[in-house]
């Protein structure tokens, strides 16, 4: 099935492309070297809409849906676990004929996206992480609390039946709760309306922060490939989600890195300051370009 109709606010109009998982929705706007945005739970391409309007004008940006999200088919027979979604990912990006592309990751985004910037030879020519990871969380206290908990019967009830992703966790990421606005607020709700979406789509995705460990260890043991590719990573000081201190593994992962603080925002600094991140974002591409060559469209 394909959930309903986009909300008036969303301000672009989605195209389609048929993949082996179904058909994955995706914004395609501008001209130029290309960018591809990947988000994370419980969002979608409506996600980047500010960065996409401010470098539309000198870049091709491209955000899909993951399968399950946004405007994308929710076929029923779909795993939603993160390596489920890389495949489809991977499938995506090789259908539309992306190469040498930046890969912006947040969220969710890293372990679902970051695998295409570790194939040899990869099609990714620079890389922007946004308060995401891409290594194994089992063994950690912090996480393995919450993990459990939100991965019980218990967390899928909620999940299911008090949209506690959208209505709870999303909210209390932020760095300032008034940024989430009614219309954002609405934007994430519209898309998950029922029950079975929620639990089936976003909840397995909460469990798989454990589930899927070794998928985010495979990760981690290839971290050294990334280390070619031009980096810049914009982290929201103010995540309870992915505190700081997370910034210790991605120096490891990233030395190169440019690294960009935000003390003021949260979990979606994307969201809470897109002028800022936008801002970022473009000299990062203007530099980065600069000093290795034009990325092809």
């Amino acid at each position: 099935m394909t959930p309903g109709g986009a909300p008036p606010f969303d301000p672009f109009v989605p195209r389609r492309l048929e993949i082996g998982a179904g058909h994955m929705s995706y914004v395609d706007e501008g001209a130029g070297p290309p960018v591809l945005f990947v988000h994370g739970t419980p969002t979608w391409s409506f996600d980047w809409r500010r960065l996409i309007r401010t470098l539309a004008p000198t870049h091709r940006c491209v955000a899909p849906d993951l399968i399950g999200f946004g405007h994308s088919d929710r076929p029923r027979d779909f795993a939603y676990t993160p390596e489920a979604h890389a495949v489809a990912l991977a499938e995506f990006v090789e259908r539309l004929g992306l190469e040498r592309f930046t890969l912006v990751v947040h969220d969710f985004g890293g372990p679902i996206g970051l695998p295409l910037a570790l194939r040899d030879p990869s099609p990714v020519a620079r890389v922007v992480v946004l308060n995401s990871w891409m290594w194994s969380l089992a063994g950690d206290a912090y996480y393995e609390r919450g993990a459990r908990v939100i991965g019980s019967p218990l967390g899928r009830f909620l999940y299911r039946w008090a949209n506690l992703s959208i209505e709870v966790i999303t909210p209390s990421a932020y760095g300032d709760r008034r940024k989430l606005t009614p219309e954002i607020h609405r934007a994430l709700r519209e898309r998950f309306p029922d029950r079975w979406s929620r639990g089936a789509v976003l909840w397995t995705l909460a469990k798989s922060l454990l589930g899927s460990s070794d998928h985010y260890e495979s990760l981690w043991q290839r971290r050294s490939r990334l280390r070619r590719l031009p980096a810049l990573i914009v982290w929201g000081m103010r995540d309870p989600a992915f505190p700081p201190r997370l910034l210790d593994r991605w120096s490891e992962a990233l030395p190169q890195a440019k690294l960009v603080q935000l003390a003021d925002a949260g979990h979606w600094p994307h969201e809470e300051e897109p002028e800022r991140v936008a801002t970022e974002l473009a000299a990062f591409l203007g530099a980065s370009a600069h000093s290795r060559g034009p990325a092809q469209t």
